[in-house]
């Protein structure tokens, strides 16, 4: 799954989210340090990167992913459960800025580039992609749902016979040709504003992608679009690294803590949550033939 969101122009932007410090001469903990509108725990410092840019965490993603990241682009971005977390990171890593990198999401995915020190964009450990970079451990499972315009009919029996859009590079896009098995052509759009808007537009019947981005769709436009159920994938989310990142294994001791000490689990309730409008468990699960 994209864990996709959506890319802005195709191009890669960069903004650096200020930080405000009051720390003295020694290099003691700030007493007021803020990233955005994040809520800070843990200890300042506590562990040791060695940054891509130093005093810096530069953190990749792909924008918009309302209640991942919300603003449109990197410099307007203050809250999100994805900054949130980046924020966190770099707290407890020292570094009073996060640097926050907009590309396309299969360039995050492509272990083509090493410019960064991880990527947070909603992205699905997957044994092809851990062959190109390396992933923290699971934060958050996934699964795919399914969109479509409010007062058509489309089911787990009738969904083959429609006309599916999927994002791009995705393993939403693997799941539908390989698992749902469309009898019509498939369409693959390049970001997620572009899919929902086809489906708005009816070019597209349904649109099948992670249920957590979709959520927030739903929640936008629910006089327009509704999410009918969704498919178990049984996959997670990851923090993505480039391959050989010297930051690995500190970088997966922090993301531990976060899940730990229960950072993540208050950053989802205030920040997923309120995307999503409602509670992701509750929405019916499909089947395909297979049984899954």
């Amino acid at each position: 799954m994209r864990a996709a969101a959506a890319i802005v122009s195709g191009a890669v932007s960069m903004a650096l989210i200020a930080v405000t410090s009051a720390c003295d001469q020694g290099g003691s903990e700030p007493s007021d340090v803020r990233y955005g509108d994040c809520p800070i725990s843990g200890r300042y410092g506590e562990f040791d990167l060695s940054p891509e840019t130093a005093g810096v965490l530069t953190v990749k993603t792909t924008l918009p992913a309302p209640g991942w990241w919300n603003g449109d682009t990197p410099d307007s971005v203050t809250s999100g459960y994805e900054y949130c977390m980046a924020a966190n990171i770099a707290y407890r890593a020292g570094l009073d800025r996060v640097a926050v990198k907009n590309a396309p999401f299969p360039e995050v995915v492509s272990g083509r580039t090493e410019d960064f020190d991880l990527a947070l964009a909603q992205i699905t450990i997957t044994p092809e992609r851990s062959k190109v970079a390396a992933f923290s451990p699971p934060y958050l499972s996934s699964t795919l749902g399914v969109l479509i315009r409010d007062g058509e009919q489309i089911d787990e029996d009738n969904i083959r016979d429609v006309r599916i859009g999927v994002a791009e590079g995705t393993t939403g896009e693997e799941f539908v040709a390989n698992r749902i098995k469309p009898t019509k052509p498939v369409t693959a759009f390049a970001d997620d504003p572009e899919l929902v808007t086809a489906l708005e537009e009816g070019r597209i019947d349904a649109a099948v992608h992670d249920t957590t981005i979709l959520l927030a769709y739903h929640q936008k436009k629910e006089d327009r679009v509704r999410l009918v159920g969704q498919y178990r994938a049984g996959q997670s989310y990851g923090a993505l690294y480039p391959k050989g990142s010297p930051d690995k294994e500190e970088l997966d001791r922090i993301i531990k803590q976060l899940i730990d000490d229960g950072t993540l689990a208050k950053l989802s309730a205030v920040y997923l949550g309120a995307a999503f409008g409602q509670d992701p468990v509750k929405i019916p699960y499909l089947t395909v033939d297979d049984g899954s």
